[in-house]
């Protein structure tokens, strides 16, 4: 998969690269795990930011292997301090959302441009999963996004957190995750997460030690 022109169109070219990485079945927990704290060992980030969006990537990182039928994604990092903002993308060549939900017969029928919009909302799956990780994201952008691209087949969904919109573009074979987040916002992540789940718990017990969490407060 080239995603030279991918890297170019949402990070631009200058002297500061962004972390690429390629994750399968295999490597999602490592890949996983070298992003976040990659980003844990910037000060500046909201320790509330880093736990919410450690939450919504791995979600995202797992759409591409549960709903995609490729074997793996490319996951693409950036942090910026002096803009307080942190991107990402979450890019693949599979089968794209509109083939993926039309699995679910309850969706079989609708557009691609409405597949976009769908699966953006709380409990819309193909039938392999909750229906909970861009639902997730879509919380978290509401809080402190600035902007999120969602590009699957020849349609885009564009959202800055309080108004979507959805485009015709250049066709993309599979699906395209791009989100920018304000990486100095106090939030409250398990509020962000409707308390779906308890991701600050999660989070220090997947990236603190005891004496780190002790240390925290």
């Amino acid at each position: 998969m080239n995603i030279d022109g991918l890297l170019r169109q949402y990070f631009g070219e200058n002297d500061t690269l962004p972390v690429i990485e390629v994750f399968d079945s295999e490597s999602i927990h490592a890949v996983y795990k070298d992003i976040v704290n990659t980003l844990k060992m910037q000060p500046d980030i909201e320790l509330g930011i880093l736990q919410t969006l450690s939450y919504c990537f791995y979600e995202i990182l797992d759409n591409v292997l549960t709903h995609s039928m490729k074997s793996c994604g490319t996951v693409v990092m950036k942090y910026t301090p002096a803009k307080a903002k942190i991107q990402i993308m979450v890019v693949d060549d599979g089968i794209g959302i509109h083939r993926s939900l039309a699995e679910n017969e309850v969706y079989c029928g609708i557009s691609e441009a409405e597949a976009l919009a769908k699966c953006m909302l709380d409990r819309v799956t193909d039938g392999k999963g909750m229906g909970f990780g861009l639902y997730s994201t879509a919380c978290l952008m509401r809080q402190a996004g600035i902007v999120l691209h969602l590009h699957s087949g020849s349609h885009i969904l564009i959202s800055n957190g309080v108004e979507d919109r959805i485009e015709e573009t250049g066709f993309w074979q599979g699906t395209i995750v791009y989100f920018e987040l304000c990486s100095d916002k106090e939030i409250d992540p398990n509020k962000v997460l409707e308390n779906r789940t308890d991701v600050i718990s999660d989070f220090n017990d997947e990236f603190f030690g005891m004496e780190d969490v002790d240390n925290l407060w």
